[in-house]
């Protein structure tokens, strides 16, 4: 957040953070260099930025001007939930970071309710598929590397039941304090 605040990028925050957390275990002894460069997953890191070219190839060639057209425009809790359900949808189909890279500058116009919304969207919205958010991919690594399987069947149930149930309160609330505020 502070780096955000002076203009610094935050994946420079972030490296930062990530070297000191590494020396701090070199220099104790409790990691060494190899399982320093195998906690960073090289591959899982070559896969998320194969996922961000791809999804910016594909919002240059359409993605954004197609979501701009079906965006719905208002400020009443109809459109925010609108908003909402679009964006986990997009979520579930892209990755929850593109996502949100993409409808936060087509929301922006709209308003904070709008944008909340998206934010509302993208953070609940993508627990329908494994593939949803970056979190639940790292998740789904961490499990299996512990001897623990979690089927597609029962991650999709049970994402059936808990998204909208979710969901549909968040953005209830979001439009709730945004009538009482007035904004």
């Amino acid at each position: 957040m502070v780096a955000s605040a002076v203009g610094i990028e935050p994946a420079w925050a972030a490296t930062a953070g990530a070297l000191v957390l590494a020396g701090r275990a070199l220099l104790r002894r409790r990691a060494t260099p190899l399982t320093v460069v195998r906690s960073a997953s090289p591959a899982f890191l070559a896969f998320v930025l194969a996922l961000g070219v791809v999804v910016r190839a594909v919002v240059d060639h359409g993605l954004a001007d197609a979501l701009r057209r079906v965006l719905p425009d208002g400020s009443g809790l109809l459109t925010l939930l609108g908003v909402a359900a679009l964006a986990a949808v997009l979520a579930n189909l892209i990755n929850n970071l593109p996502a949100v890279l993409v409808l936060l500058p087509l929301t922006a116009g709209a308003g904070p309710g709008a944008v909340l919304a998206v934010l509302l969207g993208v953070n609940i919205g993508p627990n329908l598929t494994y593939a949803g958010s970056l979190a639940t991919l790292l998740w789904r690594r961490i499990v299996q590397q512990h001897g623990h399987r979690v089927g597609l069947g029962e991650f999709t149930r049970l994402g059936l039941l808990a998204v909208p149930a979710a969901l549909v309160p968040a953005v209830v609330a979001l439009w709730l304090s945004l009538t009482v505020v007035g904004a």
